[in-house]
């Protein structure tokens, strides 16, 4: 059994830093270094990767908060209206790929850019770097699972419980060396964002099912499933079809010294 440790809350005068924002920030940096350096690495301008993730960090913690509060918790509304504008407290990880979906639309069509030509790069980025960011789930055991004596359960104070903080960053670990083995696949070319969604669709979807009901504080169910498992259905679509698509002619053809879009 693994011992149930929170990590401390870090106290700057009057500004208080919590264990979970701290994973987050360091996830948020870690993809977004990755995302550039193998953009660089498949002969890509990575400009525009930098100018996208303010906008996608943004756009992904306003509507991760909102999905949070709207479909996980739409209780907290009660206590006050005005924890729409409260986007530190309460944040949904799927509602937070949402929002980093619709920046990403926005973003590339006003650029005139073909996302699927960075498509790889935010696989191999993203993965990684929110494995690290639920990290900071499992450091403050904010995802409690049913009781078990599974020999990884964590020994919460009320007893062993699953700890679906700690599989979600396991499982996207695994997800992201498979990934990082299959990036020079010819045949994996343009594919492996699809291969992440349709991976860690299915580990999800199972997780889910472990979720806590038995505690004061649990997430909505929707005819049995939690609102994640639902958009875990569109992640197994997208991934379905991105993996049997035909590839299309890309610009990450193009040699690493004369990077794409470099001109514009």
């Amino acid at each position: 059994m693994i011992p149930y440790w929170h990590a401390p809350s870090l106290n700057l005068g009057p500004l208080k830093i919590e264990p979970f924002g701290i994973f987050v920030a360091l996830g948020i940096l870690l993809a977004a270094r990755l995302l550039g350096k193998q953009a660089e690495r498949q002969g890509l301008d990575p400009t525009p990767l930098a100018d996208y993730a303010p906008w996608g960090v943004g756009v992904g913690v306003l509507v991760g908060h909102w999905v949070h509060l709207f479909f996980y918790h739409p209780e907290e509304l009660a206590k006050s209206p005005f924890q729409i504008l409260k986007v530190w407290d309460g944040l949904s990880s799927f509602g937070g790929l949402v929002g980093g979906i619709i920046a990403a639309i926005f973003f590339f069509r006003h650029r005139k850019l073909r996302f699927n030509d960075y498509a790889d790069a935010f696989a191999l980025g993203v993965a990684p770097g929110w494995a690290v960011a639920r990290l900071g789930c499992f450091a403050v055991h904010d995802h409690p699972g049913v009781r078990t004596d599974f020999f990884m359960a964590v020994a919460f104070p009320n007893g062993p419980r699953h700890d679906l903080g700690m599989y979600d960053a396991m499982a996207l670990f695994a997800i992201s060396g498979l990934l990082y083995a299959l990036r020079d696949v010819p045949k994996m070319k343009g594919r492996l964002l699809p291969l992440l969604a349709l991976l860690y669709a299915a580990c999800r979807f199972g997780f889910d099912f472990l979720r806590a009901t038995d505690m004061s504080y649990v997430d909505a169910r929707y005819f049995g499933l939690t609102p994640a498992q639902y958009g875990c259905f569109v992640l197994v679509a997208y991934g379905v079809w991105g993996l049997l698509r035909r590839r299309e002619s890309s610009a990450t053809s193009s040699p690493p010294g004369n990077p794409v879009g470099a001109a514009r």
